[in-house]
């Protein structure tokens, strides 16, 4: 069974969704609330893209030459039982975990087979899980059917960054749609839009329909839609 795949963003009344240069107490206090909210989805899998797990994992890089020799380019699951997990959108791999744990989740890394040895060597080392989706691209919707069939995950939470979540739909994978709407213009037109997807990738419009609007202590509006 197809999980239910959840895209829960955080926004600017602009769009932006990087909260680098935002006021230190309103960007807390705002990701708190956002935080909150997406554990209204009980989810079993949280996912996110690699800019954001190495902003999670503190990363510093990770030790080379463990690998002894050539490693088979095939799933690894250190915990097939946890509560819940952490994924890791990394094709290239790079993130420097310094364990298997992110708030209180188990990591997954998904890999393209172009990864180097060292590294699945020491994702091994760590006990952090690992699957691949593609050769030199990942492909979302093996990620997805993988996470489904290898794990028993049911609900999905998709938390970014842009274009994580915008190739999620763009894929077609998203079954509903959350943004937090913060009472705040950025006003830096550089700065990337909630929903990224290249020109060369981009299909068509993703059509939605209302489901929710609620407004948010501190003005805040959380908008909930689904399919069309």
């Amino acid at each position: 069974m197809q999980p239910y795949v959840i895209c829960h963003m955080m926004s600017s009344l602009d769009g932006h969704a990087l909260t680098d240069g935002w006021d230190r107490a309103f960007k807390k206090d705002a990701g708190d609330l956002y935080e909150k909210l997406a554990q209204t989805f009980a989810f079993d899998a949280w996912i996110c893209g690699r800019v954001t797990m190495q902003e999670i994992a503190h990363d510093e890089g990770y030790p080379k030459g463990l690998a002894t020799g050539p490693i088979e380019r095939s799933h690894y699951f250190a915990d097939r039982n946890a509560t819940a997990y952490a994924v890791s959108i990394d094709p290239q791999g790079k993130v420097g975990w310094k364990k298997n744990q992110a708030l209180d989740s188990h990591v997954v890394e998904v890999l393209t087979e172009g990864v180097s040895d060292d590294y699945l060597a020491y994702l091994q080392s760590i006990q952090v899980s690992y699957i691949f989706a593609g050769k030199t691209e990942i492909d979302l919707q093996q990620v997805v059917q993988i996470l489904s069939s290898e794990l028993g995950c049911k609900r999905l939470i998709v938390e970014g960054g842009p274009h994580v979540s915008g190739s999620f739909v763009n894929a077609g994978l998203v079954d509903e749609v959350s943004v937090l709407i913060l009472p705040l213009i950025d006003g830096r037109g550089e700065h990337p839009a909630s929903f990224e997807v290249s020109t060369e990738a981009w299909k068509q419009p993703a059509h939605l329909k209302l489901t929710s609007a609620q407004v948010q202590d501190g003005g805040a509006v959380w908008l909930r839609y689904t399919k069309a």
